[in-house]
């Protein structure tokens, strides 16, 4: 009888305060994927988070009593060796570059937000070298591996990955639909596991298209519940304030939290200056929540996710990761929205480019259900953001200045060149040690002024 061979995973970003959610669905999901290796990776900076981080799991598998190895390492290749699956949860710049993202743009009267508008083209445009040098790794050591990416701005990067590499086996992740699922189940009082949702649309800009209950549609009193501005919001960190009824009837389509940001603008970029002078930017409050996290991973005694954990923001990060790593696994077959090629699944988006759909999970990996498309009413807004990832990622790959300023105007939380170009100046300023592919040459120092 021969032994069943055990996986092995490794996580870029091991040091993070979210692996203790990855670790937890681990453990729940062990009897489904034998989880043999466990590397967490981080950089030199984030050595001591790694640390704690990995004594806290390696106590977490040991109370569970499973047999589970956990690697600590700052070498990425020794741990993607070999690897069946690479988890990215990584924050290039750590938090502070988050809070020049949320702050910078404030200054402006402009949302600053993690991957909306300015901040989410800034986090890419750090983002994306690092993920695709993770690639070009991952072809050399682990051909066969597939990278489920976590690491914000998810869609964007998701795109960059399949528009300037050769490397498919490539899918990204958000918790925002399985939090909308639990949202919904909570609305209608029933176990989540009885909804399902049609997703289609953007990473942070996905629509609902259709709900059940059991298989049987039950969106016209989903919307109807949705038009009572007490519903509309299930993402602790993107509070929403309630939807004018007659605009959630008439666009017949459940909404995520982050639409507050687009269809309300001058409503939450006052509510984020508020909140900014009052609390903190989200990174400032983070970064406080982090050092209560940390300082509860240190305690040898722990051996459980914390509860304090689910304020950070990524409630369901494990069912949503471990769920989709098992299924790939073991060629489920179920249904699950996340980001990946369309494939022709939505009709306005072109075939190429990444979208958040439900998908089918296999061996193979997600295969996009075919949606027609998003209502005429989103459909503007849904191809205006597509546009701006498309010219974001090329600006990242390029270190292109011109691109930039061309991406950030287009984008809608902005909208104006003039305004684009003196928000680009002050972020590439102050986040010039992460950008370096656009200070190579004295053309773009130039341009800049």
């Amino acid at each position: 009888m021969t032994e069943k061979k055990t996986v092995k995973i490794a996580t870029i970003g091991g040091g993070s305060s979210y692996t203790p959610e990855l670790v937890e669905g681990f453990i729940k999901r062990y009897q489904e994927l034998p989880l043999g290796e466990l590397w967490l990776v981080d950089v030199p900076e984030g050595k001591e988070k790694l640390e704690i981080v990995g004594d806290l799991a390696k106590r977490m598998f040991e109370k569970a009593g499973l047999p589970v190895e956990v690697h600590l390492t700052l070498n990425r290749r020794e741990a993607l060796k070999d690897a069946d699956f690479v988890t990215t949860q990584f924050r290039v710049g750590l938090l502070d570059a988050r809070a020049k993202d949320e702050r910078i743009p404030l200054k402006h009267g402009v949302l600053g937000q993690e991957t909306n508008g300015p901040g989410g083209l800034f986090k890419g445009l750090r983002t994306i070298p690092v993920i695709l040098d993770i690639v070009k790794d991952m072809e050399e050591l682990c051909p066969e591996a597939w990278l489920v990416n976590f690491t914000n701005p998810a869609g964007m990067v998701t795109e960059a990955v399949l528009r300037h590499s050769d490397f498919r086996r490539v899918v990204g992740l958000c918790n925002v639909p399985i939090g909308m699922e639990m949202g919904i189940a909570k609305l209608l009082d029933v176990e989540h596991s009885r909804v399902r949702i049609d997703f289609a649309g953007l990473n942070h800009m996905v629509y609902g298209l259709d709900v059940y209950v059991d298989g049987v549609s039950v969106k016209d009193r989903v919307i109807e519940l949705l038009s009572d501005p007490a519903n509309t919001s299930f993402v602790k960190n993107v509070q929403g304030q309630g939807w004018e009824p007659e605009f959630i009837r008439s666009l017949n389509a459940l909404t995520c939290a982050y639409h507050n940001y687009y269809y309300k603008m001058p409503e939450m970029v006052k509510k984020t200056i508020e909140t900014a002078e009052k609390e903190g930017t989200r990174a400032e409050v983070v970064k406080r929540l982090e050092d209560e996290l940390f300082e509860l991973y240190k305690d040898p005694n722990l051996a459980i996710k914390p509860p304090q954990l689910e304020k950070r923001g990524g409630a369901y990060y494990s069912d949503a990761a471990v769920r989709l790593i098992t299924s790939i696994y073991t060629d489920k077959g179920d249904i699950q929205p996340v980001n990946t090629m369309n494939k022709g699944a939505i009709a306005s988006i072109p075939y190429e480019s990444a979208v958040e759909v439900s998908c089918v999970i296999t061996k193979d990996g997600p295969r996009p259900i075919t949606m027609g498309d998003i209502p005429v009413a989103a459909r503007g807004l849904v191809q205006q953001i597509k546009s701006f990832e498309r010219i974001a990622c090329e600006a990242a790959v390029e270190g292109s200045y011109d691109k930039v300023v061309l991406a950030l105007t287009i984008n809608p939380l902005v909208a104006s060149d003039k305004l684009a170009k003196k928000i680009v100046d002050e972020m590439l300023e102050a986040h010039k040690a992460y950008l370096p592919q656009f200070f190579k040459t004295k053309k773009v120092a130039a341009a800049k002024g």
